[in-house]
């Protein structure tokens, strides 16, 4: 099992004895709401699936990971982890603040290090490779307030959730995976409901490996793309009846997509190390939106990272063939086109949303039943 990347699992979570006069301090603090999306950057930084990262990133911190991908210390960091406010906010540094995200109680506290201003255009630029406002984290971050306050946080209380029962920490997937003598675990991002292609990689990976990581992104997610109820509900039906319970995990990762490509690629791999995953599956145009990014973008980076820590597991294309009768990539299949079904995410939409049920060269029948049950499978 790797070490936590930076060399220590990061834990910055109230212990349960302390917290009621925690809590009870920190509403005397001065007070800053949050949104959800930030809510959840708290809790990924306080249970160390951001480690080595201790709260937002400061700036130093910052100017590194823009313009370097890495952190002052070396350590590879692709993507800003930054608390942004609008300019005018009632905020010092030096002052400790409460972050609240909903009226029942304050969520963290935070010091706040620093205060820096935030330029959009070259965040933009650099973390998306774009200034294009149809790129969803351009548009995100051209929303942003004007402000970047650094400093460390610590996680009072964990908010209630709707995937309880599908929520594991890095310091419980570690026991979990020492507990089953995985050794080399193999870590499966998604934000799809799955497809035979899906399965052909994920079993392909784990023919090397001990255990498979089923790792769904949960959080806020672009128009179009299929609600977290939907991917739960259909991996569910896909691990019940065609996954080893044994060898396969299913964990929800609460998590915003910043669709940055070949950076995000990076990130997702070093949280899947935080873990405690070896290997970590990297398809075609990971992370990636639209056109903005090279299909095999996500692949070249890594050369960058030598010493990441986390092995990449690279897949180009596949498809299901029918004359070999079953999903193939272009090294073992001879045959043409005409006898290939290609694995369409727009396609298995436009069947979904006409209430078609997919075939099964594309999807499981007990998956598809699952997905047509559902009232609203995609994001609105």
């Amino acid at each position: 099992m790797p070490a936590p990347h930076g060399g220590r699992l990061v834990d910055r979570v109230v212990p349960e004895a302390e917290r009621e006069e925690r809590l009870e301090e920190a509403r005397s603090l001065k007070a800053l709401r949050i949104t959800p999306d930030q809510a959840r950057e708290v809790e990924n930084i306080a249970h160390g699936i951001y480690s080595p990262l201790e709260g937002f990133l400061r700036r130093e911190e910052y100017e590194s990971v823009v313009e370097y991908m890495r952190l002052p210390g070396d350590v590879a960091w692709t993507l800003p982890i930054v608390l942004d406010v609008e300019v005018g906010t009632d905020v010092r540094e030096g002052r400790t603040v409460a972050l609240w995200e909903d009226d029942e109680a304050p969520l963290a506290v935070m010091e706040v290090e620093e205060i820096f201003p935030l330029d959009r255009r070259r965040h933009s630029r650099e973390v998306y490779g774009t200034e294009d406002e149809s790129h969803p984290g351009v548009a995100k971050t051209m929303a942003m307030g004007g402000l970047l306050l650094g400093g460390r946080v610590e996680l009072l209380r964990e908010p209630e959730s709707p995937f309880h029962a599908y929520r594991l920490h890095p310091k419980e997937t570690r026991v979990l995976f020492r507990e089953r003598g995985w050794r080399q675990v193999v870590a499966f991002q998604t934000r799809n409901v799955p497809h035979l292609g899906h399965e052909y990689v994920q079993k392909t990976a784990l023919t090397f490996a001990d255990g498979l990581f089923i790792n769904p992104v949960i959080g806020r997610k672009k128009r179009g793309d299929f609600t977290d109820q939907a991917i739960l509900a259909t991996y569910q039906a896909l691990i019940d009846h065609y996954y080893l319970k044994e060898r396969s995990v299913l964990v929800v990762l609460q998590y915003e997509m910043r669709y940055a490509g070949p950076r995000e690629a990076v990130h997702h791999a070093i949280m899947r190390k935080n873990f405690g995953c070896t290997h970590f599956i990297v398809g075609r145009d990971h992370a990636g939106v639209g056109n903005f990014y090279h299909p095999f973008a996500a692949h070249r980076i890594f050369q960058e990272f030598p010493d990441l820590g986390i092995v990449p597991v690279f897949f180009n294309t596949f498809s299901y063939c029918r004359r070999c009768g079953g999903v193939v990539n272009e090294k073992v299949c001879p045959h043409g086109p005409e006898d290939k079904v290609e694995f369409s995410g727009t396609r298995l939409r436009e069947m979904v949303l006409a209430g078609e049920k997919p075939p099964p060269e594309i999807i499981r029948p007990e998956v598809a039943e699952v997905l047509l049950s559902l009232d609203k499978p995609f994001v609105e």
